[in-house]
C-alpha cells in the first residue's frame, strides 16, 4: 500500500501531510494515519523551526547526586576556606572534588563527565592541560596547608582520630615532596605514607600529614601529634595499621600514654600463644555478639609482653571464615593443577620452577620430579595451621573503648583508604600537592556520617545512594526554561531524611 501526500488547510495556513494506509487486523479494513511534513511554501515542503513546540526538551543533565554534596560544601563553608586568587580555580577544584566522590575518572575524562552534569551551566575549562596547570600551581603554593588550618578553626576541632594510611605508591614522578623508597607495587616508584586526622564529632578529615618512604615506627608520628596539638586539638586516638604492631612500638605508645587501636600480627610468639589459647572456647555462647546484623564472637583478652600488659579483643567471624576458606582452597586447587601441567625445562632448576609457578601458595605444597613433570602433595600441618587462623583476629587498644568501638573504628580505615584509592592509579594528577582529594574525602566522609545519623546507612551504601539520586535530572526546554524530572519515592525519602530538597 503506497502512501500519498496532500495539503491540509488549518486556520488559513497550508500544511503538507503524508497519508499512510495500513491494514487494521482487528476491524479487518484499510485505515489511514497522517504524518506531518511541513508548511506549504510555493508548493514546496518547508519544515520551519518554529513548528517545533518550545516545550519540547533540548537537553537533560545529571543533578540529583550533586544535591547532598553541594549542601555539604555550603554547610562546611568549604568554598570560603579555599584561598585562591581566581574564582575560576576555586570552582575547578570543587568540581574535581565532587567528581572524586560521584564518578571518579581519569583526568582526561573529567570534561565529558562535567558536560553531562547540570554543573556545566557554569562553564569551566576542564581540559587535561588546564587541570594539570591548575594542580601544578596549587602544588607550589601554601593553599593546602592554609585550607586545613581554616577547616580546623571553622569546625572547632578538639577531639580527633589519627588514621595511619601506609604503603601508597604514587605513579607521578613529579611529586617533588617524595623521596624514593621501598614500594610494595614497584620498587622504582616513590613510596609515601600519610596520616589523616579526622574530627570525631563531625566525622570528617581536617588535616593530613605526609611521610616519604616506608615507616613502621610510631616515633615518626610524633611530628603529626605536635601539629595536631598546635592547632588546639586536646584529644586524639591513633588508629594504626598492623604493620606498626611490635614490642618496641607498643612500649613507645604505652610509655607516652597514647590512646590507640591496633590489630595484631602473628609474628610474635606471645601473640601466637594467646591466639591458640583463646580460640579453644571462642565459640562459647557468652561471647556471642552482633555486628552489622551478623553474628560474631568477641572475647576480651590481655597480651603480656615481658613487662607490658595490653588489653584487647579476639574476634571470630564465621561468615568471614567460610569466605576465606573458599578463597584459599580454590587458589590451592588451581595452583596445584597448574603445577601438575607444567613441563620442567631441562636447563632449569625444578625447585626454582616450583617456587615461581606456585607463588605464595607454594609453601603449602610438596613436590617431587617424575620425568619432566611435578608430582604435587599437600603439607597438611601447614594447611591446618592456616585454616585455624581464618575468621579470627586480635585488636588491642589503650583508652576507654569497648569491642564495638575497636572493631568499627579500625574498619573505618577502609573508607579512608578507598577515598585515597585514586592516588594509586591517577597518573595525570598531582594529588598530594593539591586539595582535590582531601576535599573529596571530606565530602565523602561527611555524607557517610549523615547517612549513619539518619539511618540511611542501613539500606544504602554511599555509592548506591548516589546512584539512586542520579535518577533526578534537570531538563532544559527549547525555550530555555529549566524543569526538574519526576522525583521517585525512593529519592524523595532519601532527601527528606537528609533534610534536603531537589
Amino acid at each position: 500500500m503506497k502512501s500519498t501526500v496532500r495539503i491540509k488547510k488549518i486556520n488559513g495556513k497550508e500544511y503538507w501531510y503524508e497519508d499512510l494506509p495500513y491494514y487494521d487486523r482487528e476491524k479487518k479494513q484499510i485505515r489511514h494515519r497522517s504524518k506531518y511534513l511541513g508548511k506549504n511554501v510555493d508548493g514546496m515542503v518547508v519544515k520551519m523551526r518554529s513548528d517545533i513546540p518550545s516545550t519540547l526538551p533540548r537537553s537533560s543533565y545529571n543533578w540529583g547526586e550533586f544535591i547532598p554534596l553541594l549542601n555539604t560544601i555550603e554547610e562546611l563553608h568549604i568554598d570560603d576556606h579555599l584561598n585562591f586568587p581566581s574564582e575560576r580555580d576555586k570552582k575547578m577544584v570543587l568540581a574535581l572534588s565532587i567528581n572524586r566522590v560521584v564518578r571518579p575518572t581519569a583526568m582526561h575524562n573529567i570534561k565529558t563527565w562535567y558536560e553531562n552534569s547540570f554543573l556545566s551551566k557554569d562553564p569551566l575549562p576542564l581540559t587535561s592541560q588546564q587541570i594539570s596547570d591548575l594542580l601544578a600551581r596549587i602544588g607550589d603554593s601554601d593553599a593546602p596547608q592554609e585550607f586545613m588550618e581554616r577547616m580546623i578553626g571553622s569546625v572547632g576541632t578538639k577531639s580527633t582520630f589519627i588514621y595511619d594510611i601506609t604503603s601508597l605508591s604514587s605513579y607521578s614522578k613529579l611529586i617533588n615532596l617524595l623521596e624514593y623508597g621501598y614500594s610494595r607495587d614497584d620498587p622504582d616508584l616513590p613510596q609515601l605514607n600519610l596520616s589523616l586526622i579526622v574530627d570525631k564529632r563531625m566525622g570528617i578529615p581536617v588535616m593530613y600529614d605526609i611521610y616519604p618512604g616506608s615507616i613502621v615506627d610510631v616515633s615518626t608520628l610524633k611530628n603529626t601529634m605536635k601539629k595536631v596539638k598546635s592547632c588546639g586539638v586536646t584529644d586524639y586516638t591513633l588508629i594504626l595499621d598492623r604493620g606498626f604492631f611490635s614490642q618496641g612500638n607498643l612500649e613507645e605508645l604505652l610509655g607516652g600514654d597514647c590512646s590507640f587501636i591496633i590489630p595484631a600480627t602473628m609474628v610474635l610468639k606471645d601473640v601466637k600463644t594467646l591466639m591458640s589459647v583463646t580460640q579453644r572456647d571462642i565459640e562459647d555462647p557468652r561471647y556471642l555478639k552482633k555486628f552489622n546484623k551478623n553474628p560474631i564472637f568477641v572475647k576480651p583478652v590481655t597480651l603480656t609482653l615481658q613487662n607490658l600488659k595490653i588489653d584487647g579483643y579476639c574476634y571470630y567471624d564465621q561468615k568471614r571464615e567460610q569466605n576465606e576458606k573458599e578463597t584459599f582452597y580454590t587458589g590451592l586447587y588451581d595452583v596445584r593443577e597448574k603445577l601438575q601441567e607444567v613441563k620442567i625445562p631441562k636447563w632449569r632448576n625444578p625447585s626454582d620452577v616450583f617456587k615461581e609457578r606456585g607463588g605464595p601458595l607454594a609453601k603449602y605444597m610438596t613436590w617431587k620430579q617424575v620425568g619432566d613433570r611435578f608430582e604435587i602433595g599437600t603439607k597438611k600441618n601447614a594447611v591446618t595451621q592456616r585454616i585455624n587462623g581464618m575468621g579470627k583476629s586480635l585488636i588491642f587498644y589503650n583508652g576507654d573503648y569497648d569491642w564495638m568501638d575497636c572493631l568499627s573504628l579500625y574498619r573505618e580505615r577502609d573508607i579512608v583508604e578507598r577515598g585515597f584509592k585514586s592516588l594509586k592509579h591517577d597518573i595525570e594528577s598531582l594529588p598530594l600537592n593539591t586539595n582535590k582529594d582531601s576535599i573529596g574525602l571530606i565530602l565523602r566522609m561527611r555524607l557517610v556520617n549523615r547517612m549513619k545519623e539518619t539511618g540511611l546507612i542501613k539500606g544504602y551504601t554511599l555509592e548506591k545512594l548516589l546512584l539512586e539520586l542520579e535518577k533526578i535530572k534537570k531538563i532544559e526546554l527549547r525555550n530555555g526554561e529549566i524543569i526538574l524530572s519526576e522525583v521517585t519515592k525512593k529519592c524523595r525519602n532519601i532527601l527528606d531524611k537528609l533534610g534536603l530538597c531537589a
